[in-house]
């Protein structure tokens, strides 16, 4: 095929003689050529107005214009093609460029055809739209002059860049490279290489063999190559000769591709020294160097000296290159990079821009550069978050070098890891991974063991597997990346603080807050060294550092790193800045979990009022804010205001995310927690279930948060007393939290912890125990020994003691929670009231009245500090007072106790609610102890009629109430009364309490004296047999009961 080009070239040579010798400008002609361009081509080929434009093959024309424009007219009838009719203008005196007139010996008479040899030169001159058809233009070209100005100067400068002087192979083999055509040039060389003995021509050809395996990626062959090149050079040119610093450059270039730094600067700077010695100051190859010693300083971290670099180069380049040379667009993409990492972003674009232009115009449509512009170009739109324009940009950057690279090229990585970080960002997280693993697997076969590229391989994938919730995959990846990177980088360098960052997050995810603080703080100490005192990153730092405090429930340390974090972004950033309302945010957090609601509201409120004035109406952030603002009127019990502002969240939500977006769920969730904390369970379990269906619908089977919708529902089953239901979604939540985060997890000990408390209820006590045990242990192992839960644990431990008789125990597990909360809560914080009250429970159940009133009162002491006069916590205490009053026999002030107690509760409680019918009770009861029958009877009424009204029919309590009121007709010798009293409280405690269960012994008890009274003896001894039975499987022989039974 080879001879056939040539032997057709030379007879047009040959034709064109003949027919056009001595021709001049007035023999100027015109001629047409029609036919279909792609789209792609037609829009290059419309930005290149102006320029020049080369037909890579035999190029065919007619001087009959009716031929032509059918061609181009047909054209359009394939969607994918535009019609365009070139009518070109032929100054035969001018140029050399051979064609000829075929006419005479062509098989179509009619079409006058002409024929051009390859690579003929044309300007596009004009470009328009014919007889109104958006799919037909017609192009004016003209030949080139030999003399045109702008052809002359590309031409000498790739002349001068390949073999200056060398003709043929030589040329060839550069001209291949130029196109990209990477295997057919080194082919080439590689022939002329076996065919030379001369030292000069092999120095050459090593360099051009380790030009092309630079390219390839293979950079210890290009090493190779390109250091035997130099040794030749060294030995036969002196020191300061240009071809030793094109050799510097050359091993720069790859030592920098390996991320070797410190030694490809070195060796650019050589190549510097020399070339400033030898030539012009605005010669090209100045340049050269200063783009090289740019790249090596951006690389390193040091954007200033790069940019300063690149820009030298910029000023010589623009005077000694044509406007659409391609090393133009080189320099234009690093003055682009380089203004992007500094975060000038707009600047960036527009030098992209430029350098994907040039490139448009000047390259062929498959050439690996016009993928790196494309590529460059995307990145821009990815950081100013037009992702789908980003992708776009990614993806012809992707399938322009899948066709002209090798499959293993770390520029294909490159274009994967573009393409996973848009997918990233649009939370398409399956495919992100996806992008990822192939430029993981890309770089493993082609980069060294070390190289910074397989770190950052590493690092995303970690990032997404963390965003994914598989915390052991993603500090396993983040290692692997840390490692590699503390073998190249200096040990204060910015990149090594980002590695630290991340793991530390990733810990933090994990509770391991120890490590995460670590990490955290490696990073702050780096970046101190580098940065300005008010750098936003040292703001970050602070901010994570914050974030690891208050997971540890240090608070006073994690409000002092949120504040520094606040100050700085203060100074440093406009007042409606997001960095800021996330600052307010944290301090807002912190504020909420110290107690401290009135200033986490005003940070909260601060943060709205920000997104407010930057963010749209129905931006997601704004939604945050509601949600959180929402979290402290819950927290407040201002329920009303909370639900409002969970509302407004969920509004938002609906708007502007997909009806399946897992933040819908929160919102849902959020919700039902309120109607919880209002007692609307069936609305709070319709919330929890619609969170769980959009959980089920967007997340993995095993995600956390499904775990974590099963628990909520589970807490509302709980709480309507449906414990099988609570169970078994308790029991889902558990396997789903075993299966998916480590076993020492805090939500595994969460789930323990759940099901331990409907175990209780159940009356399962021992079962319970085990449970409750197990989140201890799994709480001491995974958080600090003064964790709110491990405090909950102690509780609910002392809880199931003191339900099985264990008072010692019980008492003991209380003091230890009380202990750690007054190392860790400010001395009125309200779950140190907690703490007094079980403690003075058990007191009173020891009998220890004396010490269970001294704790109820210090209980009554705080929560009058820091709780509203009318709160029902303090309505709670005084009622516990008024009860152990009671068992002291100080009926008086009992009384005045309760009486305190309702008068709360009916300012803040529902008239029906189940703690009003409870005052009531204990009314009774005291009025019981004094004698007050009729006003014993009367309170004891008024709770049953309220617990008839609130409770399901076979609640405990409504079995409490008929059974004061036996109690009372018992006293009055109304014993008939009583009995039916009596046996209703039976009735509904066989259908809601296990049969073990102390409280049927007393029924039964209760029922036997009645009879006993009414001289039922049978009946009497039945119910006693009930009692001894049941007191025999309940109660250890040491209770107070037990003996009493005996």
């Amino acid at each position: 095929m080879g001879f056939f080009i040539a032997d057709l070239h030379r007879n047009i040579e040959q034709l064109h003689k003949e027919q056009y010798v001595g021709k001049t400008a007035t023999d100027t002609f015109t001629l047409y050529r029609g036919q279909g361009l792609s789209n792609t081509d037609f829009e290059r080929m419309t930005i290149a107005k102006g320029g020049l434009v080369s037909f890579n093959n035999f190029l065919s024309t007619s001087e009959n214009i009716k031929v032509s424009l059918g061609f181009a007219q047909d054209a359009t009838k394939n969607p994918d093609q535009m019609g365009v009719l070139f009518i070109i203008q032929i100054d035969p005196g001018q140029s050399t460029t051979p064609f000829a007139s075929i006419a005479s010996i062509s098989a179509m008479k009619r079409e006058k055809e002409v024929l051009f040899s390859m690579h003929s030169v044309f300007r596009i001159h004009d470009i328009k739209q014919t007889d109104g058809n958006d799919r037909l233009y017609q192009v004016n070209l003209e030949l080139t002059a030999d003399n045109d100005p702008e052809l002359s100067s590309l031409t000498d400068y790739i002349r001068e860049k390949n073999f200056p002087g060398k003709e043929g192979w030589y040329r060839l083999g550069s001209v291949l490279h130029k196109m990209g055509q990477f295997t057919k040039a080194e082919d080439i060389y590689q022939v002329l290489l076996r065919q030379t003995a001369d030292d000069e021509h092999t120095a050459r050809l090593y360099r051009q063999l380790g030009l092309i395996k630079r390219v390839q990626g293979k950079y210890e062959e290009a090493l190779s190559y390109l250091e035997k090149a130099f040794k030749i050079r060294q030995q036969s040119l002196p020191l300061n000769h240009t071809e030793l610093a094109d050799s510097y450059d050359d091993i720069g270039n790859v030592h920098d591709n390996m991320g070797n730094y410190p030694t490809a600067l070195s060796s650019h700077k050589k190549a510097l020294e020399i070339r400033q010695q030898t030539l012009p100051p605005d010669h090209f190859d100045l340049a050269s160097s200063y783009n090289n010693i740019s790249n090596v300083h951006y690389n390193m971290g040091d954007y200033p000296e790069a940019l300063s670099f690149q820009e030298k180069a910029l000023k010589i380049s623009k005077k000694s290159l044509p406007p659409n040379h391609p090393d133009l667009a080189l320099i234009y993409g690093n003055i682009g990079e380089v203004h992007n990492i500094m975060g000038d972003y707009s600047e960036a674009l527009s030098f992209h821009e430029m350098a994907l232009e040039i490139r448009q115009q000047s390259l062929p449509p498959n050439h690996p550069d016009l993928a790196i512009s494309y590529n460059n170009t995307g990145s821009m739109h990815k950081i100013m978050s037009s992702y789908p324009e980003a992708l776009s940009y990614y993806q012809k950057a992707l399938e322009i070098s899948k066709q002209s690279l090798s499959p293993n090229h770390p520029h294909l990585a490159m274009f994967y890891n573009n393409i996973g970080v848009v997918y990233d960002r649009m939370e398409n997280y399956t495919e992100a991974l996806s992008s990822y693993e192939k430029a993981l697997e890309i770089r493993q076969q082609s980069l060294p063991l070390n190289h910074p590229d397989l770190a950052t391989s590493y690092n995303n994938i970690a990032i997404v597997h963390e965003k994914m919730g598989n915390y052991p995959k993603a500090l396993s990846f983040h290692e692997k990346a840390l490692e590699i990177r503390q073998q190249s980088l200096p040990p204060n360098h910015p990149h090594l603080a980002m590695f630290y960052n991340n793991i530390g997050v990733v810990h933090d995810r994990m509770e391991n807050y120890t490590e995460a603080l670590s990490f955290h703080e490696k990073t702050l100490k780096i970046q101190q060294q580098l940065l300005p005192s008010n750098h936003p990153d040292l703001a970050t730092s602070y901010n994570n550092i914050g974030v690891v405090h208050a997971r540890m429930q240090n608070y006073t340390e994690a409000l002092s790193s949120y504040e520094k974090a606040l100050e700085i972004r203060q100074q440093s950033l406009p007042s409606n800045h997001p960095d800021l309302a996330t600052s307010y945010n944290s301090i807002g957090v912190v504020h909420e979990k110290m107690g401290n609601y009135p200033k986490a509201l005003s940070s909260y409120e601060k943060v709205r009022e920000i997104q407010q004035q930057s963010l749209p109406s129905n931006y997601p952030d704004l939604a945050n804010s509601y949600n959180n603002i929402g979290v402290v009127y819950d927290r407040m019990e201002n329920y009303t205001e909370a639900l409002s502002s969970y509302e407004k969240a969920l509004e938002i939500r609906q708007e502007s995310l997909p009806s399946n977006h897992p933040d819908l769920a929160t919102s849902y969730n959020n919700i039902g927690i309120v109607h919880v904390s209002m007692e609307n369970y069936t609305e709070a379990l319709s919330y929890y279930q619609k969170a769980l269906e959009i959980r089920q619908q967007s997340l993995p089977s095993n995600h956390p948060d499904v775990a974590d919708s099963y628990n909520n529902i589970g807490i509302v089953h709980d709480r309507m007393e449906n414990y099988t239901e609570a169970l078994s979604f308790h029991e889902k939540a558990l396997k789903i939290r075993q299966e998916s985060i480590p076993s020492n997890r805090r939500d595994v000990a969460d789930s323990y912890n759940n099901i331990g408390v409907v175990h209780e209820k159940m009356g399962n006590y021992p079962t319970a125990l085990s449970f409750h045990e197990k989140a201890l242990e799994i709480r001491q192992q995974s958080l600090p020994p003064n964790h709110r839960d491990v405090v909950d644990s102690y509780n609910n431990i002392g809880i199931v003691h003191e339900k099985m008789g264990n008072y010692p125990k019980a008492l003991s597990c209380y003091e230890k929670a009380r202990e750690i909360q007054q190392q860790s809560l400010p001395p009125n914080h309200p779950d140190v009231t907690d703490s007094y009250n079980n403690i003075g429970v058990v007191h009173d159940r020891m009998e220890n009245y004396t010490e269970a009133l001294s704790s109820y009162e210090k209980a009554l002491e705080i929560r009058q500090q820091s709780l509203p006069p009318n709160h029902p916590d303090l309505a709670t205490s005084y009622n516990n007072i008024g009860v152990v009053h009671e068992k002291m026999g100080n009926y008086p002030k009992a009384l005045s106790f309760h009486e305190k107690a309702l008068e709360i509760r009916q300012q803040s409680l529902p008239p029906n609610h189940p703690d009003v019918a409870d005052s009531y009770n204990n009314i009774g009861v005291v009025h019981d102890r004094m004698e007050n029958y009729t006003e014993a009877l009367s309170s004891y009424e008024k709770a049953l009629e309220i617990r008839q009204e609130s409770l399901p029919s076979n609640h405990p309590d409504l079995a409490t109430s008929y059974n004061n009121i036996g109690i009372v007709h018992v006293s009055m010798e109304n014993y008939t009364e009583a009995l039916s009293s009596y046996e209703k409280a039976l009735e509904i405690q066989h259908q809601s309490l296990p049969p073990n269960d102390p409280d049927l012994a007393a029924s039964y008890n209760n029922i036997g004296n009645v009879h006993k009274q009414m001289g039922n003896y049978l009946e009497a001894r039945t119910c006693y047999e009930h009692v001894i039975q049941i007191v025999q499987q309940s109660l250890p022989s040491n209770d107070p009961d037990f003996k009493n039974i005996e």
